[in-house]
């Protein structure tokens, strides 16, 4: 077997040129799989990761159906909003541990002399522990009644940084869109979540926001339940309670966070299948040189062939030196395709190192594997083509 191979290697360095085309197509399509896949699970680890860092037993309800109107909540999409009684409601759900009714938007803020404009979370008390978000100096939004406004704030960690740049934010007052607020304390910083800087935002009760934005209803209300119960409850009663409330209509979308996992997943799965299609059409081409090359190999080397027929080869014998040929040439494309492969995550790493990459070893297996077989696929026809060929004739036409 040694020997057979050794002299694979030998026929594909006496035409290196042609081998080296040959093997491009093959290391190009395998390349593009380990790359390619290496950017789809790394974006598929970065977005489990922004997901679960909220914990693992989170649901979101927005208003409106999304099944029906497209986006909750847009486009007058609900014949009832969501509010703080629907909130308030939910806390008899069995297993319900925290809810934050929540209310969002843009507005200005001043304090210390400075002003920026950013997003305003309107949440209460248990927004922390269910974000799983930490404070970093001084109080956060105190238990209360969720329908009474409260004059006070907390700020993200950037927010009074740049509004506070020589003191002590806790116990100043900042304007909040026109509101006079007094700030009881400052979020660690937390960096940004899916594009959004959590450090860039301020914290105000839910009715204070509602004020605010002169709003009557909620734009969202999170829910964080025990890991004891079972998803599918907790969600049937949450339905059976809000279906109630709206008189009998389901015009509210509820998502738990294994349904937008689930739903990523889909999505990575579907780039997954564009990857291997992409890498697929550049092996058929690596595919198809291999076989060309094979082919020409093989008029080129008739007068050999009949030879060692003459000599006493067997069939069978030429079919397995053609073929180990076919294999070693892609085995060569294949390892320089993964080396390929790996080289440009190195590099796309160092120049961009925010960007999500994740090499799975089972997919530089998988395509190192295939190249070897489309090595053997691509050369079945001309190793054939060899091994049928009658000795005499072959003699002949080398003469």
């Amino acid at each position: 077997m040694g020997n057979l191979f050794s002299l694979a290697l030998g026929a594909i360095l006496g035409h290196r040129q042609r081998s080296l085309l040959s093997m491009l197509g093959i290391a190009i399509g395998i390349a593009a799989v380990v790359l390619l896949t290496s950017m789809g699970e790394g974006t598929r680890r970065f977005i489990s990761a922004e997901f679960s860092q909220f914990g693992t037993h989170i649901i979101a309800i927005n208003p409106g159906k999304a099944e029906t109107f497209g986006i909750p909540g847009m486009m007058g999409g609900t014949t009832q909003k969501l509010t703080i009684d629907d909130a308030l409601a939910l806390r008899r759900v069995q297993g319900v541990e925290r809810i934050v009714p929540l209310v969002f938007g843009q507005g200005r803020v001043e304090g210390g002399g400075r002003a920026r404009s950013i997003m305003i979370f309107g949440v209460t008390s248990d927004m922390p522990d269910l974000w799983k978000f930490d404070l970093g100096v001084g109080l956060f939004i105190p238990e209360g009644d969720w329908k009474r406004e409260s004059q006070v704030c907390v700020l993200g960690a950037r927010v009074s940084r740049e509004l506070f740049v020589d003191g002590n934010p806790l116990g100043n007052f900042v304007r909040v869109a026109d509101r006079r607020l007094r700030v009881i304390g400052v979020m660690a910083a937390r960096g940004n979540i899916f594009g959004q800087d959590i450090d860039d935002v301020a914290y105000v009760p839910t009715a204070t926001a509602m004020q605010l934005f002169n709003r009557e209803e909620l734009g969202e209300i999170d829910i964080e339940y025990s890991e004891s119960v079972i998803t599918a409850r907790v969600v049937a009663d949450i339905k059976a309670i809000l279906t109630e409330r709206h008189g009998g209509r389901e015009d509210y979308t509820l998502n738990t966070q294994q349904e937008m996992l689930s739903v990523m997943g889909s999505v990575m799965d579907v780039v997954t299948m564009a990857v291997g299609a992409i890498g697929g059409i550049s092996l058929l081409v690596g595919a198809v040189g291999i076989l060309t090359m094979m082919w020409i190999s093989v008029g080129e080397r008739t007068g050999e062939i009949g030879l060692m027929k003459a000599l006493g080869a067997t069939s069978s014998k030429i079919l397995k030196v053609f073929m180990a040929e076919a294999i070693v040439l892609g085995l060569l494309g294949g390892v320089a395709g993964v080396l390929l492969g790996l080289s440009c995550v190195v590099v796309i790493r160092a120049i961009v190192p925010d960007l999500p990459l994740g090499t799975p070893p089972e997919f530089v297996v998988a395509a190192f594997l295939i190249s070897v077989v489309t090595g053997v696929l691509a050369g079945i026809l001309p190793a054939r083509r060899a091994a049928n060929l009658d000795p005499i004739e072959a003699l002949r036409a080398d003469g």
